[in-house]
């Protein structure tokens, strides 16, 4: 099982890149609607792409998915954005920061089959109704945002859903009714708050078939050259492959353990937090 890779531009030449070393969805990211008051203050990405994005980098598309993240479901607002994504192109559409079982069955039946749908599950309201939506169905598959459901909890750190108990029920929940999952993202093999290395394998024990590949993964605001992007792809992705390639001989009690040290680095790391907003 090899993880389903995402990676977030609104650039056709990063789009190709990082569809020719093997990225399997181009993300189109156009949610901003809400998103700088409930991230204010975080080191977060926050982008504004448009519907003339998704025609940009359409024609470049050839073996990876088009995925385009809409705003949040808005009676008034919803329909015309999702009429104008499908047309530019979208294969997939995500819809985020649900939090009533009648926004996901609003957002899915005007769909209608058009395009594939996945939920961006990212509030604690809609771990709530979760079970009704599940029962509903009507979309393909789901992620975990960790980022903004740590938030909604009033956690820390965003991994420490991994570690109390939140994303293992919820991913419980998504094998039961037999919905394609996903969650959060991953650095680079090497790097991470927590190792990304410790994070892959939290994917292989939950069942996770899908991750985000995160803005250190290759971090175009900070690279420009496009031969050095096209570089650190290229090592990035050898560096990933040669990973997964390990995990297909790991044992669940290397996962376990695993989840042990995942837990004392989350544990760490939620200390430094804190002591930083005392001083």
């Amino acid at each position: 099982m090899a993880l389903k890779l995402m990676y977030i531009t609104n650039n056709p030449e990063v789009a190709e890149i990082a569809q020719n070393y093997g990225v399997d969805r181009i993300w189109i990211d156009m949610e901003y609607k809400g998103k700088d008051e409930r991230q204010k203050g975080l080191d977060t990405v926050k982008n504004h792409h448009t519907v003339q994005d998704i025609r940009n980098v359409r024609p470049v598309i050839k073996e990876s998915e088009l995925l385009v993240r809409i705003n949040p479901w808005d009676d008034d607002y919803s329909p015309n954005e999702i009429d104008s994504v499908i047309e530019a192109g979208a294969d997939m559409i995500m819809l985020p920061m649900w939090k009533t079982v009648a926004e996901v069955d609003k957002f899915t039946k005007f769909v209608n089959g058009r395009v594939k749908t996945t939920l961006l599950l990212e509030t604690k309201e809609a771990v709530q109704c979760l079970n009704n939506v599940l029962s509903n169905g009507g979309f393909d598959e789901i992620h975990i945002g960790l980022n903004d459901l740590h938030l909604s909890y009033g956690l820390d750190f965003m991994f420490e859903l991994l570690t109390n108990g939140i994303v293992d029920e919820l991913c419980s929940k998504f094998k039961e009714f037999n919905v394609p999952y996903g969650f959060g993202g991953i650095a680079r093999i090497g790097e991470g708050a927590v190792p990304a290395e410790e994070i892959i394998m939290e994917h292989y024990r939950l069942g996770s078939t899908r991750v985000i590949l995160s803005r250190s993964f290759c971090n175009c605001s900070k690279i420009t050259d496009i031969d050095e992007i096209e570089d650190t792809f290229r090592i990035n992705m050898d560096k990933l492959n040669s990973f997964e390639k390990k995990m297909e001989k790991v044992t669940y009690e290397e996962l376990k353990r695993n989840h042990y040290e995942l837990a004392q680095d989350v544990e760490s790391v939620v200390q430094k937090i804190r002591v930083s907003k005392r001083r």
